[in-house]
């Protein structure tokens, strides 16, 4: 068993020489000291930690016995053992009578620093393992199945229940890692990993109907600000079932802050300490044609507000505008703080420059395609 490192072997010595007088040896199973009271008996052969290994038992070594044994000095020697298994021995020096009192001492806080150190080694060695199997599943890494449904069978997933993957976007300088330990204390049952220097991808299972997307939202956002005091934005992905979905999700997440950014505002909730949440479901339509915005067919969609020309901040303030309110007159000309007749000249030369009819269903919806496309465009080219 290889939990017995040196570092480990000296926190023994100097623990326990704090509140024993006398010296302490730690020797690896081999019987080598790696760590004493005494540097200079490092790297000796320990003949009583030899026999303690070999017999399993406490071996007590007096003045008239240590003559008979190589090196030896009087002392007690002890088999250290972690989960049933030898890793080592501990020993300390002395006359055995007047040691004897304090061996079960020290064996018993040495085995609970190793104990405590493999868990350590576990659980560090477990997070790694659920970072990696949430990387592989956002970035559609799926080559090597078998690992996936190991690990997915020791974490206890069921990918036949309903997913979903929320990005979170801490500002430069937000400690990553130790937010993203206090998240999982908090909601054990969730996977996460950083996905950027600043990012987490939080992967969460719940089963249907569920408790609906905005309170799923709401729920893992109330958990963050009780942990998170930084400014941060959440945004929630797709729900979806199955392996593959999880890539989706994910990137449906992107697709969603960064459509919901660029929309200035629109469709946003804003909370408390800084905390802004974005949806794939307050943004679906955009995030679903934001894979259109490349190729001359993208380049045709947005055309006609290209055309708006010099006139385009106030033209195109008054379409979002219009969009936004499902195309009321009131409603919209209210909200610009405009009167009616204002409105309607304005939308009449928006027809009169894109050379699209206002009042044909097919005009407004391809004008509203090149609305949306022309945001996404503009984010993502900053």
């Amino acid at each position: 068993m290889n939990i017995l490192s040196t570092e480990l072997a000296q926190d023994i010595v100097t623990r326990t020489m704090r509140i024993i007088p006398y010296n302490v040896n730690v020797m690896d199973a081999n019987g080598s000291i790696i760590a004493s009271g005494n540097p200079a008996r490092i790297g000796e052969l320990h003949a009583g930690a030899l026999l303690a290994l070999a017999k399993k038992l406490t071996i007590e070594i007096d003045q008239a016995s240590a003559r008979n044994l190589h090196g030896a000095q009087p002392g007690i020697n002890l088999p250290l053992t972690v989960h049933g298994q030898l890793c080592g021995a501990v020993g300390l020096s002395g006359a055995p009578d007047e040691v004897r009192q304090f061996g079960e001492l020290v064996r018993l806080t040495a085995e609970m620093i190793l104990e405590q150190a493999q868990l350590a080694g576990e659980l560090q060695r477990d997070s790694r393992y659920r970072e990696a199997f949430v990387l592989n599943l956002i970035n559609g890494d799926q080559t090597n199945t078998a690992d996936l449904a190991a690990w997915a069978h020791r974490l206890g997933v069921q990918f036949e229940r309903m997913h979903v993957v929320s990005l979170l976007e801490l500002e430069d300088g937000a400690d990553l890692h130790a937010l993203q330990l206090r998240l999982q204390a908090r909601l054990p049952s969730a996977l996460t990993a950083a996905s950027g220097p600043q990012e987490l991808a939080i992967l969460e299972f719940y089963d249907p109907p569920g408790p609906g997307h905005d309170r799923q939202l709401h729920a893992l956002a109330a958990d963050l600000r009780a942990i998170c005091p930084q400014p941060h934005t959440l945004t929630m992905g797709i729900a979806l079932q199955g392996a593959g979905g999880v890539a989706t999700s994910y990137r449906s997440a992107q697709a969603a802050a960064r459509i919901a950014r660029a929309r200035a505002g629109h469709d946003r909730t804003s909370g408390r300490q800084g905390q802004q949440l974005y949806s794939y479901y307050d943004h679906a339509l955009p995030v679903l044609l934001s894979g259109l915005n490349t190729g001359w067919q993208a380049a045709q969609l947005r055309a006609p507000i290209a055309k708006l020309g010099k006139n385009r901040e106030l033209l195109r303030r008054t379409l979002d505008t219009w969009f936004t309110h499902d195309g009321h007159p009131a409603a919209t000309a209210e909200a610009l703080h405009i009167h009616r007749n204002t409105l309607d000249y304005r939308l009449r030369r928006i027809g009169e420059i894109t050379g699209l009819d206002m009042g044909r269903l097919e005009d407004r919806f391809l004008l509203y395609l090149s609305s949306l496309l022309t945001i996404e465009n503009t984010d993502t080219s900053r």
